[in-house]
């Protein structure tokens, strides 16, 4: 499983407290580029993993490869680190300081130096649309600017792999989704990001993979493309103008629709679909040809709470 391109490794690694397993035999592979969702129920020991990933807890067994490096956990390890940008759930912001005081003095404990270090500074703060709060106290920031704030202190340093632990738990629709675009941009400007949450509409909208933990395992783990595909069901959306009926007796024993269901309150049929994309073609022109009204036809995708919930997992809150 070991590949020295790879932005992150880890192979059998394990975290024990005591008799309780946190963390068990987790073999994880982050490709250079990607953002990495990692999601499960509270317990599942995704901050336990994140926080061995960060080197902030060392593992009971096992081992953590970044950017081809591996982690030495009787050492300081300073070059590795240097590539990591940690971003825990609880990390403390000191509200009596500017928004600039703040990141200069974290900017400073990496060793940033004049000019470098106020030209980094001016970058973090656009890149997190904080250019208006710079001379602001943290106390007077909202809560998801507070967040974009940690996120700007997490990048400080311009690491090349994020560890994100539930940066938007808490975050208003709004603040989300500033949130995500920031992700965006920096997946952009080549970081690799892993980050944890519980709110998959969020994950769904920007990462690549998708990790599943339960109970200290990684009991999945794809691509989100794979994961939408891995049904050989497609579902469409057909509208007729009218009743639905002919539709459905057109639909009666088609050897590629196994079954339908009328959409609530909609004009629509849901159709469960399990050919190919050209036998689609070839569907959607019989039933022109066959001089149903259609007013719509479209591919619709589940969403991943739909897929999870299929596989036997649940969203947790």
């Amino acid at each position: 499983m070991n590949n020295p391109s790879a932005a992150l490794t880890t192979t059998q690694l394990t975290k024990q407290f005591g008799e309780s397993i946190a963390v068990n035999e987790v073999d994880l592979q982050v490709q250079r580029g990607e953002i990495y969702g990692l999601i499960g129920p509270n317990g599942a020991g995704k901050t336990t993993l994140i926080r061995m990933l960060a080197a902030a807890d060392p593992p009971t067994q096992g081992t953590i490869t970044i950017a081809g490096q591996t982690l030495k956990y009787e050492e300081a390890n300073p070059d590795i680190k240097r590539q990591i940008g940690f971003l825990p759930d609880d990390f403390p912001l000191y509200d009596d300081l500017l928004v600039w005081e703040y990141l200069d003095y974290f900017g400073r404990l990496y060793y940033l130096e004049e000019p470098a270090l106020s030209h980094r500074l001016q970058e973090v703060l656009a890149l997190v649309s904080l250019e208006n709060k710079r001379d602001s106290p943290i106390s007077s920031l909202s809560r998801g600017m507070k967040q974009r704030l940690s996120l700007a202190r997490t990048i400080i340093h311009n690491p090349s792999l994020l560890l994100l632990d539930e940066p938007v738990s808490g975050l208003d629709p709004v603040a989300r989704v500033q949130f995500r675009q920031t992700l965006k941009t920096l997946q952009k400007q080549g970081f690799t990001i892993l980050i944890s949450s519980h709110i998959l509409s969020d994950l769904e909208d920007f990462c690549t993979s998708i990790g599943i933990m339960q109970l200290g395992q990684l009991v999945e783990s794809t691509e989100l493309r794979a994961l939408y595909n891995r049904d050989q069901h497609q579902q469409i959306l057909i509208a007729t103008l009218g009743d639905l009926a002919p539709l459905e007796q057109f639909l009666h024993n088609h050897p590629l629709i196994p079954e339908w269901q009328a959409v609530p309150d909609k004009q629509h049929l849901a159709v469960r679909f399990s050919g190919t994309e050209a036998e689609m073609v070839e569907f959607l022109r019989s039933l022109i040809t066959a001089d149903l009204p259609i007013l719509d036809f479209h591919r619709s995708q589940e969403s991943l709470e739909d897929i999870f919930i299929k596989m036997g997992y649940r969203q947790t809150s």
